[in-house]
C-alpha cells in the first residue's frame, strides 16, 4: 500500500516555491544570490513569507518570478525511469489466486464461529405465536386454495390426451418439429397455470368478501400459486415426467418421475413458504418471527435434500457413468435392466474422472452443510444472496446438462451424412466419426469446466469472472481460443483434402483413375497429412506462447544430423522421388524390384510394398533398387517355347500351334484381352532331348499369364490328338568297347510273376 502523503499548508507551499526560484532572480541581493554552500543559514520561514509578499506586490518582481518558475519547470530534468515492473510469474499468480480462495473460506468460517459464540441465530425471533396465526390463515384461505387446486387439477387432466399425442409425434420428429412441439407443450402448461390463477382471482373478487375487493392473504396465496406453478412448468419442461419424447435430459421415465416429484415438493415448500407463510407471519407477529419461520423451512428443505443425496448417491453416479457410455436408460417396467447392481465394470470410468463421479455426493453434502450454517447464522440478506446464487448454479447445471446431452447424442449415434454425399464420399462418414467425437468430448469437458467455474464464482469461493476479465485471463483465454481455432481449421483442411482424394479415386464418379493417378493421389494424401500436422503443431504452440524459433533451429540441426548419419534414408527418399517422377511403377502393377516379383500394394517416397504369388508381403527400400521390371506397362507378351521330338515334322507342329491359337480366339474371355495375332518365330534352339519352337501372343498388360495358361492347355490336347510327341528328358546307356571291338556281354533275366523265375 502507498503511504498517504501530508498535504502542506498554502503558505508553506508558496514559501517552498519562492525559495526554489530564488537562485534564478537577477535582482536579488548578493547575499541571497550566493550559492547554497556559501550560505551560513537558511532563511526563516517568516522572513521567506515576507519576501514573497513583497515580490507579489511588485508587478515587475512578480512577472520575473513567474518567468523564473516557468524556466525552471521547463529545464528541470525528467526523473530517471525506474526499473520496469516485473510481471509476476504464473506460479505467483496461481499462488495469489489460491491464497484469495483460502482467505475467503477462512473468513466465512470465522464469521460463522463468531455468530455461534454470540448465540446470534435466525431462530431467536420466534415467540410461539406463529403457529396460531398460520392455522387461522389456513382456515381463511382453505376455500380459495381448494378451488384453485381443483381447477388446476381438472385442467391438467383434460390436457393429458393432447400431451400424449404430442409425445407420440415427438419420438420420430426432426429437430424443427421437435422444437415446435416442445414450445407448444410449454405454452399449454403455462396456459393451464394462468387459467387456474385467473379463475381463482375471479372467485376471490366476486364470491368472497365485498364485491370487487380481495383479502391480503388471498392475494398472497394467488401470487404465490402463480410463481410456484410457473417454476414447476419450467421443471416439467426439462424433465417431462409423463412424456419421454419431449424430455430434454437423458433420463429414464422412472427417474424423471421421481426427480419431478422431489423437485415439485422442494419448490412448493420454498415458494409458498417465502411468498405466503413468511409475509403472513411478518404482518401478524413480527419481522424477526418471519426470519425464524423462513429459517425453519429452509432447514427442512436442506435436511430433505441431505437424505435424498445419501439415498441416491449410487444411482446418480451410475447415471453419470452410463451417460458417458450408452444410450438413455429405459424404464425398468419396459424390460430394461436398470443399474440394479450398478453399472457394469467395463463401463465404469476409472482414473480421476471415475473418482470424481463416484465422489459427487461429498461435494453436494459439503455445500448443503455450508448452506445450513448460512441459513441458521447469517442475516436474511446474506441468506437471500446465497439462495439466489444457488438458483443461478442450479440453472447453470441444468443448462450445462442440456448442452452435454445435445453434445452426447452424436457421440452415441455417430455422424450420419445424407445418402448422396455418403455415396460420393464413402470414407467421409467413418472419418468424421473418428475425428468429431474427440472434439465433442473436449467440448463436453469445456462445458463442465465452465459450469464448475461459474458455480465457484457465483458462490464466492473463487472470483473466476474477475480473473477472466484480467489481463492474464484475457490473454490466456485468447491464446486457448486461437489454438482451438487452429486445430479446428486444420481438421477441416485435413477432411477436405482426404475427401477430395477419395472423390478422385472413386470409380463411380468421373473417369476411372489410372494406376499412376492412384499412386500420386495416395502420396499426396500422405504428404498433406504430414504437412498439416507439422504446421498445425507449430502454429498452435506459437499461439500458446511457446517460442518456436529454437524449436525450428533444433529441427534444422536435427535434420542436418539425420542427413549425415542416415544416408540410406536420404538415398531411399531421393531414389523414390525419381522413381515416381519417371512413373516406373504404380500401385497394382506386377513388378520385379530388388530380385522380388509381386504386386505393388503400397508406395511411399521411401519404400515399395509388394505381395508375391505366395502371399508374402515384402517391403523394399528404394536404396536397394537397381532396376525396376514392370510387367504392366502398355502391353505384354506370352512367349511360348514348345519342345517336340527330333523325329517330328516342324511344319505339322507349327500348324498345330496355329490351330491352337485360333481355338484360343474363339474363347470370348481370352479374345477380349488378346490384342494381336500369333507371331511365329520358328525353331528357336536344339535341346538335349527336344527341339524348341517359339511363338508369341500380344495381350493387355497383366493378362499374359492367364492367356499363356489357356494356350498351353489347348496345345497339350492338340499335340496328343495329332500324335506329336512332347518329349521328356531321356538317357542312352553305352557299354565301353575293348581295342579289338569286343564289349562286355549283357545278361538279361526275365521274371514271370505268376510262374516264378525261368
Amino acid at each position: 500500500m502507498r503511504r498517504p502523503f501530508a498535504v502542506p499548508s498554502v503558505p508553506a507551499l508558496l514559501a517552498a516555491l519562492f525559495l526554489t526560484a530564488l537562485g534564478g532572480l537577477p535582482w536579488l541581493s548578493p547575499a541571497m544570490a550566493q550559492p547554497p554552500e556559501a550560505a551560513t543559514s537558511a532563511p526563516a520561514p517568516d522572513a521567506a513569507l515576507d519576501r514573497l509578499i513583497e515580490v507579489l506586490n511588485d508587478d515587475a518582481a512578480r512577472a520575473a518570478l513567474l518567468e523564473a518558475l516557468t524556466k525552471a519547470t521547463a529545464e528541470a530534468p525528467a526523473p530517471p525511469p525506474g526499473p520496469p515492473a516485473a510481471e509476476p510469474s504464473i506460479g505467483a499468480q496461481v499462488a495469489e489466486f489460491t491464497q484469495a480462495i483460502a482467505q475467503n473460506i477462512a473468513s466465512q468460517i470465522q464469521d460463522m464461529a463468531a455468530s455461534i459464540g454470540r448465540g446470534n441465530t435466525s431462530f431467536r425471533g420466534l415467540s410461539g405465536e406463529e403457529l396460531g396465526v398460520l392455522v387461522q390463515s389456513a382456515q381463511n384461505l382453505f376455500l380459495i386454495i381448494a378451488i384453485t387446486v381443483a381447477v388446476f387439477v381438472v385442467l391438467r387432466r383434460l390436457s393429458r390426451p393432447v400431451f400424449r399425442r404430442m409425445d407420440a409425434r415427438a419420438r420420430d420428429a426432426n429437430a424443427l418439429r421437435l422444437s415446435l412441439l416442445f414450445a407448444g407443450s410449454v405454452a399449454i402448461n403455462t396456459a393451464i397455470v394462468l387459467g387456474a390463477w385467473a379463475i381463482g382471482y375471479a372467485i376471490a373478487l366476486l364470491a368472497f368478501g365485498d364485491l370487487g375487493r380481495i383479502d391480503f392473504r388471498q392475494t398472497l396465496y394467488l401470487n404465490a400459486f402463480l410463481m410456484v406453478e410457473l417454476i414447476k412448468v419450467a421443471v416439467r419442461a426439462v424433465l417431462s415426467p409423463a412424456n419421454g419424447g419431449l424430455r430434454l435430459i437423458n433420463l429414464s421415465d422412472r427417474a424423471a418421475r421421481h426427480l419431478h416429484r422431489h423437485a415439485a415438493l422442494i419448490f412448493s415448500i420454498v415458494g409458498y413458504g417465502q411468498l405466503l407463510v413468511v409475509p403472513i407471519v411478518n404482518r401478524n407477529v413480527s419481522y424477526a418471527a418471519g426470519i425464524g419461520i423462513a429459517a425453519i423451512l429452509s432447514v427442512l428443505v436442506l435436511i430433505y435434500l441431505f437424505v435424498l443425496v445419501i439415498r441416491h448417491r449410487t444411482d446418480v453416479a451410475d447415471w453419470l457413468a452410463r451417460g458417458l457410455y450408452e444410450d438413455p436408460a429405459t424404464d425398468p417396467a419396459d424390460g430394461a435392466t436398470e443399474t440394479a447392481p450398478g453399472t457394469p465394470d467395463h463401463q465404469r470410468p476409472g482414473g480421476f474422472l471415475g473418482t470424481l463421479i463416484r465422489s459427487w455426493h461429498w461435494f453436494l453434502l459439503a455445500y448443503l452443510a455450508f448452506m445450513f450454517f448460512v441459513v441458521v447464522l447469517r442475516p436474511t440478506r446474506v441468506v437471500v444472496d446465497h439462495l439466489t446464487a444457488s438458483g443461478q448454479v442450479l440453472a447453470a447445471a441444468i443448462l450445462g446438462s442440456l448442452l452435454m446431452n445435445a453434445i452426447g447424442k452424436p457421440l452415441r449415434t455417430g455422424i450420419r451424412l445424407p445418402e448422396d454425399i455418403a455415396t460420393k464420399l464413402p470414407l467421409l462418414q467413418p472419418r468424421l466419426n473418428r475425428v468429431i467425437p474427440k472434439f465433442l468430448i473436449a467440448l463436453r469437458f469445456l462445458v463442465a469446466a465452465g459450469v464448475i467455474g461459474y458455480a465457484l464464482d457465483v458462490i464466492g469461493i473463487a472470483e473466476i469472472g474477475a480473473w477472466l476479465a484480467s489481463d492474464l485471463g484475457l490473454d490466456l483465454t485468447g491464446r486457448l481460443a486461437s489454438a482451438a481455432a487452429i486445430l479446428t481449421v486444420a481438421a477441416l483442411v485435413w477432411l477436405a483434402v482426404n475427401s477430395w482424394v477419395d472423390y478422385q479415386l472413386s470409380p463411380n464418379y468421373g473417369t476411372l483413375p489410372t494406376s499412376r493417378e492412384t499412386t500420386l493421389l495416395s502420396l499426396l494424401r500422405n504428404a498433406a497429412t504430414i504437412a498439416i500436422v507439422i504446421f498445425t503443431l507449430m502454429f498452435a504452440l506459437s499461439e500458446l506462447g511457446l517460442d518456436i524459433g529454437p524449436l525450428l533451429a533444433s529441427a534444422g540441426v536435427l535434420g542436418l544430423a539425420i542427413g549425415f548419419g542416415a544416408q540410406k534414408l536420404v538415398q531411399d527418399i531421393i531414389t523414390g522421388i525419381f522413381i515416381q517422377l519417371e512413373n516406373a511403377m504404380n500401385v497394382g502393377d506386377v513388378v520385379t524390384v530388388g530380385g522380388t516379383t509381386g504386386v505393388v500394394e503400397k508406395l511411399t517416397v521411401r519404400s515399395a510394398s509388394l505381395r508375391d504369388i505366395n502371399g508374402t508381403f515384402h517391403i523394399i527400400p528404394f536404396s536397394s533398387v537397381d532396376m525396376v521390371s514392370n510387367f504392366m506397362r502398355d502391353f505384354a507378351f506370352h512367349v511360348c517355347d514348345m519342345g517336340i521330338a527330333y523325329r517330328e515334322d516342324i511344319d505339322e507342329a507349327k500348324q498345330a500351334m496355329m490351330d491352337g491359337f485360333d481355338e484360343l480366339l474363339r474363347d470370348p474371355e481370352q479374345r477380349r484381352v488378346i490384342v494381336g495375332d500369333l507371331e511365329w518365330f520358328g525353331l528357336n534352339s536344339f535341346g538335349d532331348s527336344a527341339i524348341v519352337l517359339r511363338a508369341r501372343i500380344k495381350t493387355q498388360p497383366g493378362k499374359q499369364w492367364g492367356v499363356g495358361r489357356a494356350y498351353n492347355a489347348i496345345l497339350k490336347r492338340l499335340f496328343d490328338e495329332r500324335g506329336i510327341e512332347i518329349p521328356f528328358p531321356h538317357q542312352t546307356i553305352f557299354f565301353g568297347e575293348a581295342k579289338d571291338g569286343s564289349t562286355q556281354a549283357l545278361r538279361l533275366r526275365n521274371v514271370d510273376r505268376s510262374e516264378g523265375e525261368t
